[in-house]
């Protein structure tokens, strides 16, 4: 049972994870200050967390008015550590190292930037483009193109 516990709250860990870093990464990425970007990321993040944390808590916490002892336990198990996961871990622990980190929170080494693909999921090499052809007709096809 605690290899399956583990194995279920590190899948959901990492969904509040994604909530939480990404909307952090972006304001970043925007050009906000490392603390900025923390704080706003929590901001924006922080309810999508917390609305299915309370979710995954409630139904977790169900079972344990079944009359298995096991999945009573289950039940237990899983609501309690997604408590702890979510609140603490992700929603003070990670905030707090990545404000103290500032910038180095962001840092790639440039040996391991040339390996990794260049996915630009907030969009700001889009962004950048559409910036730098504002008076230029010919930017019209990227904010236009058909789907």
């Amino acid at each position: 049972m605690p290899i399956f516990l583990i194995g279920v709250v590190s899948g959901l860990a990492m969904d509040y994870e994604v909530f939480l870093v990404s909307r952090m990464r972006e304001a970043y990425a925007r050009g906000a200050e490392a603390r900025e970007a923390v704080v706003a990321g929590f901001t924006h993040g922080a309810r999508v967390v917390t609305a299915g944390a309370i979710i995954m808590i409630s139904v977790f916490l169900g079972f344990v008015g079944s009359t298995g002892t096991e999945i009573k336990m289950l039940g237990f198990g899983l609501g309690i550590a997604v408590l702890f996961d979510a609140f603490t871990v992700r929603m003070t622990i990670v905030p707090a190292v990545l404000a103290l980190l500032g910038r180095s929170a962001w840092w790639l080494p440039s040996w391991l930037d040339s390996l990794l693909p260049n996915v630009d999921i907030e969009g700001e090499n889009l962004r950048r483009r559409l910036t730098a052809n504002e008076g230029d007709d010919s930017a019209d096809h990227l904010v236009n193109a058909p789907a």
